[in-house]
């Protein structure tokens, strides 16, 4: 079942086209990688599932209900942290959940079990200075905690990860893990390590167009082509080899430096048994010899083409 789905989304500002006939849906219980470079749309996306934008044209639905510009019901069954939380400076984490609980209409009883489960996910529960005095990365932990203070259905992050070091963003990515299993979690951002360590489903978007949306394995076996890395001991042994007449008929090879060489293919196997023929044959033997599966940098590059 699909939490999510976006179906032929277009908006414009101005001559600028953000969103173009934009289509695609989010698994219940995945963690969802919504990946494009800085004015991809991604934002744009985002304000439009929250409803806090007017569609041009096209539909999203949150759980089968429409999204109304206006008319935020569907919101109820969704957590939300944008790129730069903001909060109320005096207060103190437990303060701060024990408000946002209240606002939304929760129990004292459920706001004090829920703010003690998510101070714990987040690693704050002893933390009690107040949120002017966090670093960014804090900041960031404890607007997932108010995200999931009402047990949302999606979990949405606008970039979460993007302006923090990369213990901070170990921390986020660690969160998100977590919640996994309890809520679908949609996150955008451009750092796409991130994306590869953590989603199980991804969407490119580039000038506001999808260019991919698939699960990560299913895209990692259609959509890019696996390689080999090889280093061999000089320079010499690597342009004999290039000059090989069944390697010029099967790779176009990519030099890595004077020694290395970069082999894409699509049939993993027989290419492999190929240059293995061909280096003991001519007593070639390389320094390093390496199979190299599609990365996510690839597949983005591969996308933008």
């Amino acid at each position: 079942m699909d939490i999510l789905e976006i179906q032929h989304l277009s908006k414009r500002f101005g001559s600028t086209q953000a969103i173009d006939d934009l289509s695609f849906s989010v698994p219940e219980g995945s963690i969802f990688g919504f990946i494009g470079q800085n004015g991809a749309g991604k934002t744009t996306t985002m304000k439009l599932v929250l409803g806090l934008l007017k569609t041009d044209q096209g539909s999203v639905l949150i759980d089968g209900e429409k999204v109304s510009f206006g008319e935020t019901k569907t919101n109820r069954k969704i957590g939300y942290l944008p790129d730069v939380p903001e909060f109320y400076n005096y207060l103190r984490a437990r303060e701060y959940l024990d408000l946002c609980g209240k606002i939304t209409g929760l129990s004292n009883e459920l706001i004090k079990s829920r703010s003690d489960e998510l101070l714990s996910l987040v690693g704050l529960s002893k933390v009690t200075k107040k949120i002017g005095a966090y670093s960014r990365g804090m900041k960031q932990r404890l607007g997932i905690a108010q995200a999931l203070l009402n047990e949302p259905r999606l979990l949405i992050c606008d970039e979460p990860t993007s302006a923090l070091d990369p213990l901070g963003r170990k921390e986020i990515l660690d969160i998100l893990s977590q919640v996994k299993g309890k809520t679908t979690v949609l996150f955008s951002t451009h750092i796409l390590s991130d994306v590869e360590r953590i989603c199980d489903h991804v969407a490119v978007i580039s000038h506001g167009k999808l260019m991919m949306a698939d699960s990560l394995a299913n895209i990692k076996a259609n959509h890019a082509s696996e390689s080999i890395s090889i280093e061999f001991k000089t320079p010499q042994d690597k342009e004999a080899f290039m000059d090989h007449i069944e390697i010029k008929d099967h790779f176009i090879p990519k030099t890595e430096g004077q020694t290395g060489l970069l082999l894409q293919t699509k049939e993993l196997l027989k290419t492999e048994a190929l240059v293995l023929k061909i280096l003991v044959d001519h007593n070639w033997l390389p320094i390093k010899f390496e199979v190299n599966e599609p990365s996510i940098e690839s597949l983005f590059l591969e996308a933008l083409q």
